[in-house]
């Protein structure tokens, strides 16, 4: 692999099954030692994505090289130098955590000089020392998880492919799998991460913002929310389905979105507008419990873009 190439080249990637077209023309560039993520709904792509990134399935159309190794050409050569992991990990229930750590190292063929160190370090990393003559089936949800990204990081990867990796983690478990992948990525390893959470995003470096195969946007996580226009207004009213329909042809509103029982609604200015959406909702006897102005999340983003997105979509004849 070269080191002075980037970390990973996408170019023009797509992949249908059938009909379906789940990845359709997607590219992008990952910086060595950045911490990638693709962020979007079920359905977005993104595993997909990740499986042809890792060469386990190939591209329809498009290439990716991964330090400029081809995917397409040279999946078996790619391998060596990643780490991906899956939503359901190959890990054996019926072995220890021991057992399964390795077993890993066997299949990566990890020198047996070098194997005490690296399992002192990932039993530090994961907190799974206790546990290491536990069978892994007896492990919790968030301790399966740990043990997953220590068997696939046995080998030292240069890049580290995981998908959804907090995804049913309790909340404990999630933060010691980001503090993992953080200090992985401080020591140079490039991470790809997916998510459907959008409150994870904003631990990224950049993001991709994916939806139905699509590409929508690629940025950092403040440039994204810098780069939503008009200021973001959270009303908190009775009935808000109903608020919601008043509001989408209100004059001053350019956006509103349902949030739970919460409307994120966005205007041109809040200090004008807020009064008058909140006039409007209480003359058609809504009655308005706060309106609060707030800085746009990374939801509010994806929203906004999907929304953009969609007509042009459509236009194209892509499925939205």
């Amino acid at each position: 692999m070269n080191d002075s190439a980037p970390a990973i080249q996408a170019q023009g990637l797509a992949c249908h099954f059938g009909d379906i077209r789940a990845i359709e023309d997607v590219s992008f560039t990952v910086r060595p030692g950045e911490l990638f993520g693709l962020v979007g709904p079920d359905g977005a792509g993104k595993t997909t994505l990740l499986r042809m990134l890792a060469g386990v399935l190939n591209p329809d159309e498009g290439d990716a090289q991964l330090y400029g190794v081809s995917v397409v050409r040279n999946p078996e050569e790619v391998k060596h130098e990643i780490a991906y992991m899956p939503q359901r990990f190959g890990l054996y229930t019926d072995l220890t955590v021991m057992e399964n750590l390795m077993f890993y190292a066997d299949l990566y063929q990890v020198p047996r000089r070098e194997r005490p160190t690296r399992l002192e370090r990932l039993f530090h990393f994961s907190n799974l020392a206790p546990f290491r003559d536990r069978l892994a089936g007896a492990l919790s949800g968030g301790m399966k998880q740990k043990l997953a990204l220590s068997c696939a990081l046995i080998h030292m990867p240069k890049i580290l492919l995981l998908d959804e990796p907090t995804f049913g983690v309790d909340p404990i478990s999630r933060r010691d799998l980001w503090l993992i992948v953080h200090e992985m990525v401080e020591e140079g390893v490039t991470a790809v991460v997916s998510t459907a959470y959008m409150d994870e995003a904003e631990r990224f470096d950049r993001v991709a913002l994916l939806h139905e195969g699509r590409l929508l946007a690629l940025d950092t996580p403040v440039a994204l929310q810098q780069a939503l226009t008009g200021e973001m207004l959270v009303v908190e009213v009775e009935a808000p389905r109903a608020a919601r329909d008043l509001l989408k042809s209100h004059a001053q509103v350019r956006r509103v979105a349902l949030f739970g029982d919460k409307l994120h609604v966005t205007v041109a200015s809040a200090a004008t507008d807020a009064p008058r959406i909140e006039q409007a909702l209480r003359a058609a006897d809504l009655r308005v419990l706060s309106i609060t102005h707030v800085e746009a999340s990374l939801e509010d983003v994806f929203i906004e873009r999907m929304t953009v997105s969609a007509p042009a979509l459509r236009a194209a004849g892509a499925p939205v």
